[in-house]
């Protein structure tokens, strides 16, 4: 019998391994390497993380800092800092008792406090993601003042992935799962839903890891070349008649050292999202 936290760590997982499937132009996927990472990488990081997110009535912040240790210990450099970030929240949203995910979510979010704030802040320092840069207030390098979620909407303006943690993952449940689940229901393979999940995010906003490393202006850039690729998504033409120019796309994104990191979060959040709906009533009950 699964428990729900096993339940909850191999969605986690399969999220994880989905998204790599898809070739997600300027990210690590199977298709192609990236940014001195590989997918093996991703892999490991996924597998090591998993657990430690989903651990029984631990506090966000906990499975925050225990799954990006786990990580630096498996692979030696932060793979999935951004993931972890949207990914924590969720977990602990699915030992909530309730019917709507999102509605527990909420719940999770509103509980957030200092002690939360504090190992998260230790958690982002420890995995010294790229440009991080210091902030005027609520530094990651300092001792936390307020909530997770304060902090969080300090930075919500410059940061897609804090803006999930003041909007109740509105980006996820309004413009990802939609577009994930149609896909799905139109019996896409899961990699072309996974990629229009991805272009979906890329398109509709400046990637914000793009941003803090490159400059708005090459975000924007990004975000618009985005939007032909997600146009012909949405056309009859079949998706893999797109891998060719997504590829190459793909590889010029990486020679200039640009990693749409953001969406590729956001996309690995859907995915989480979408499958703790269908694992957890069946968890649950063996809990």
């Amino acid at each position: 019998m699964t428990t729900l936290a096993e339940g909850v760590a191999a969605a986690f997982s399969r999220a994880c391994l989905d998204e790599l499937e898809a070739p997600k132009p300027g990210n690590v996927h199977l298709f192609a390497p990236g940014h001195r990472m590989t997918a093996a990488e991703f892999v490991r990081s996924a597998n090591a993380a998993a657990a430690p997110l989903a651990v029984p009535g631990a506090r966000v912040g906990s499975r925050i800092l225990r799954a990006v240790e786990a990580t630096l210990a498996a692979v030696g450099t932060n793979t999935n800092l951004g993931i972890i970030l949207l990914c924590a929240p969720l977990a602990a949203a699915a030992e909530v008792r309730s019917a709507d995910l999102r509605a527990a979510l909420a719940h999770v979010l509103q509980a957030l406090d200092i002690q939360d704030a504090e190992l998260a802040f230790r958690a982002i320092a420890r995995a010294a993601p790229a440009g991080l840069g210091r902030a005027e207030r609520h530094d990651v390098t300092e001792t936390a003042s307020v909530s997770l979620k304060d902090a969080m909407a300090e930075a919500s303006s410059r940061d897609r992935i804090a803006r999930q943690y003041v909007s109740d993952f509105e980006d996820i449940f309004e413009r990802g799962e939609p577009v994930l689940t149609a896909l799905l229901a139109s019996a896409a393979e899961p990699k072309w839903a996974t990629l229009a999940v991805y272009l979906e995010f890329l398109s509709a906003f400046p990637d914000s890891h793009i941003a803090r490393k490159h400059g708005i202006a090459t975000a924007e850039d990004v975000c618009r070349d985005a939007s032909q690729y997600h146009r012909r998504m949405r056309s009859p033409e079949k998706p893999a008649v797109l891998l060719a120019d997504l590829l190459a796309w793909d590889a010029l994104l990486k020679e200039r050292g640009i990693n749409p990191g953001t969406s590729a979060d956001l996309t690995v959040a859907t995915l989480f999202a979408h499958r703790l709906r269908t694992i957890l009533p069946s968890a649950r009950n063996n809990d």
